[in-house]
């Protein structure tokens, strides 16, 4: 499902970017420039985020 539709970012790439480390709406807009152009998609990514990161352990906290 596309979330950002400014940049074509779809949910997909927001929980790739989840397990590649990114915590926060902020990681994930520096690597995919979700939020960067409308915001309209901020909370949508918001959430998709949250969800990931209690689905999946972070293990770049720790380190």
């Amino acid at each position: 499902m596309y979330v950002c539709l400014c940049h074509a970012i779809t949910d997909t790439q927001i929980k790739e970017a989840v397990s590649q480390g990114d915590i926060s709406l902020a990681d994930v807009k520096k690597r995919l420039g979700v939020g960067s152009q409308c915001g309209k998609c901020t909370k949508m990514a918001g959430q998709i985020i949250q969800r990931q990161l209690d689905i999946e352990p972070n293990y770049y906290e720790v380190a």
